[in-house]
């Protein structure tokens, strides 16, 4: 079971061969804890939305995710208008930043294990007319930092050092090792 509504995430798994029995999602307030570091904030995240989600689906495999975007200490929002996905935009012009994926497994027996995936990601120093041309296709709107790495906002990006698939949303590697690790069948072998 796939606690997340993002599509991103289920075209993700469906790349390595798995695709969730079913699919629900946490109705969290996601605002940072006062003088929460991005990290803990991933971690805590992925939490809430498993101990939210566990309870409707006992005995199975569940599988949460958060993504965090992060310049320095601040955590940048998943913003819902175009300004403040242009003032993220902005920001991380000309500088490096990163994203931490933040994934949760509980087993069917309730043991609940987490793992965090930091990626680094470099932009180009953009110019005023780029960030307002970003922000108006509106793709960034509801993404972690305000960019989607799939889409336009590719280039920008001059260097990436990590996960490609944990900036995207979900980090692959590590998703299928914890799943096997875990005991969890399907992530241990290919299925067409």
């Amino acid at each position: 079971m796939l606690a997340s509504a993002s599509p991103r995430r289920r075209e993700l798994l469906a790349q390595v061969g798995l695709v969730p029995d079913a699919f629900d999602q946490a109705d969290l307030d996601e605002t940072p804890l006062p003088n929460e570091l991005p990290r803990a904030h991933a971690a805590r995240l992925a939490r809430a939305k498993a101990a939210s989600c566990a309870p409707r689906h006992p005995g199975a495999f569940i599988l949460t995710a958060d993504t965090v975007v992060a310049c320095g200490r601040r955590i940048l929002p998943k913003p819902e208008d175009a300004e403040t996905a242009r003032q993220c935009i902005e920001l991380l012009s000309g500088r490096r930043h990163r994203v931490i994926g933040g994934i949760v497994v509980v087993t069917p027996h309730g043991r609940l294990e987490t793992r965090l995936v930091t990626s680094i990601v470099t932009f180009k120093r953009l110019t005023r007319d780029e960030i307002a041309d970003y922000a108006a296709t509106g793709e960034g709107r509801g993404k972690a930092g305000g960019y989607a790495i799939q889409g336009f906002a590719a280039r920008f990006v001059r260097a990436i050092q990590g996960s490609y698939s944990n900036i995207v949303g979900l980090p692959l590697f590590e998703t299928v090792a914890l799943l096997a690790g875990l005991g969890f069948e399907r992530a241990r072998r290919l299925t067409p």
